[in-house]
């Protein structure tokens, strides 16, 4: 049985979104990979690297559900603003404040799509030399733009909607819902392309 969320649907900006994945899904989710996190690393302190805005609460519980020492930081790319469609260019506004050579890294997203901005994350921390290098994400869009982009640990896959909650915004709002919500579409072919795409 679900959690109580916030609402089995809401209305933001005018248009109605319905309830996904629920909080109890998540919860369980998250545990499911900590869990599996701290049995390959036993032994180890890798560094998780939050990618911001998005991954917050995704990286806030997975941290807290580990079982071995980690270190932690954050970088932050090119936000959309209130935008639903990427342009497409990938640019860093906040890097690494820790050195990460020989270290195991581990970068948590929330989202991963087309792939461009892991591409670009996973170029930039290389150029240190970690010892090793390794994508945790909360949810992967199925189809993706770039199927060669490799996730190590998923914690959904979920086909091309546009969705937000549990720290992904729609134009900066709703970030704080506990779970993940959907748009319901109006059955418009053009807005179903167009919500389809988000950071990642």
């Amino acid at each position: 049985m679900e959690l109580p969320v916030m609402a089995k649907a809401i209305s933001v900006n005018g248009e109605r979104f319905v309830v996904m994945i629920g909080e109890r899904r998540i919860r369980k989710r998250v545990k499911e990979i900590a869990r599996r996190i701290s049995r390959e690393y036993r032994g180890k302190t890798p560094v998780l690297v939050g990618i911001l805005n998005g991954s917050f609460m995704f990286f806030a519980d997975l941290v807290r559900e580990l079982t071995i020492d980690c270190e932690v930081d954050f970088m932050k790319l090119s936000s959309y603003g209130d935008a639903k469609v990427s342009s497409g260019n990938v640019e860093m506004i906040k890097g690494l404040n820790c050195k990460v050579t020989g270290k195991d890294v581990l970068v948590v997203e929330d989202i991963v799509d087309s792939g461009l901005s892991m591409t670009y994350i996973t170029s930039h921390i290389g150029l240190q030399n970690p010892a090793s290098l390794r994508i945790v994400t909360l949810l992967r869009r199925i189809p993706a733009i770039r199927p060669e982009t490799h996730v190590d640990y998923v914690g959904f896959e979920i086909p091309q909607v546009f969705v937000i909650g549990y720290g992904l915004d729609y134009a900066q709002r709703k970030r704080n819902l506990k779970a993940i919500y959907r748009l319901k579409y109006t059955g418009n072919r053009d807005v179903r392309r167009e919500y389809a795409t988000r950071n990642g």
